[in-house]
């Protein structure tokens, strides 16, 4: 099972989650992919639920989703709603049985509060998953992503990858953050994916050499 989380909400998690989802299918793999909670509406799960072409329902994919664009404990409170850990955790398993690669997507950071005293570290800890740390490649994220790695258990964090997303304007760190990151982490276990637009059709992003190897790499081992 492969948890996809980031540095921080907007990072690019949906992306990967619906990439890695088509190109796995694509290759005759069937590939579950889960975004179990969503706040401010639901059209991160709808991308999932595209590239999923109807595998899985919309609320199989999603079946927490509230309204309010806040974390997901507090977007539940608005609407007098509890969600808990275990629910969360069987609907997972359950699904992934189904299926011979679960992709399952976290909402904001590690430790956004995801539901009632739990975020998406513990649900990486409890699934037993391996981590995707997904974060924009620019000023900044080396702190982000070095803090992302501490904050996970040694197991989950041995096993972990990161996946440096290119902004549309690259600054003065953009090409220089894996150099730097491969000095405290395994420099084989960083990637880089460019810039695919704001608008973008998967099946011609999955056509470019650079993003099939990254892809590709993610899913060995």
């Amino acid at each position: 099972m492969i948890f996809i989380t980031g540095t921080d909400t907007g990072a690019g998690k949906t992306v990967l989650t619906a990439l890695l989802a088509q190109y796995l299918r694509a290759r005759k793999i069937r590939v579950a992919a889960l975004k179990p909670l969503c706040s401010g509406g639901r059209d991160d799960a709808r991308k999932l639920h595209a590239a999923m072409d109807g595998t899985l329902t919309l609320d199989e994919i999603n079946p927490w989703h509230f309204r309010a664009a806040v974390a997901p404990l507090l977007a539940a409170r608005l609407e007098h709603k509890r969600v808990q850990r275990a629910p969360v955790l069987a609907h997972i398993r359950t699904l992934q049985k189904r299926f011979d690669v679960t992709l399952v997507e976290g909402a904001g950071g590690l430790f956004s509060p995801l539901g009632q005293d739990f975020n998406s570290c513990d649900l990486i800890v409890a699934l037993r998953a391996s981590p995707i740390i997904l974060a924009p490649n620019k000023l900044g994220t080396v702190n982000h992503v070095l803090l992302t790695l501490a904050a996970l258990p040694g197991k989950a964090r041995s096993v972990a990858k990161v996946v440096l997303m290119s902004p549309p304007k690259l600054d003065s760190a953009t090409r220089s953050n894996a150099g730097l990151l491969g000095q405290f982490f395994p420099p084989g276990n960083i990637f880089k994916l460019p810039w695919l637009g704001r608008q973008f059709e998967p099946a011609t992003v999955l056509e470019q050499p650079a993003v099939k190897r990254v892809l590709a790499a993610l899913m060995a081992g």
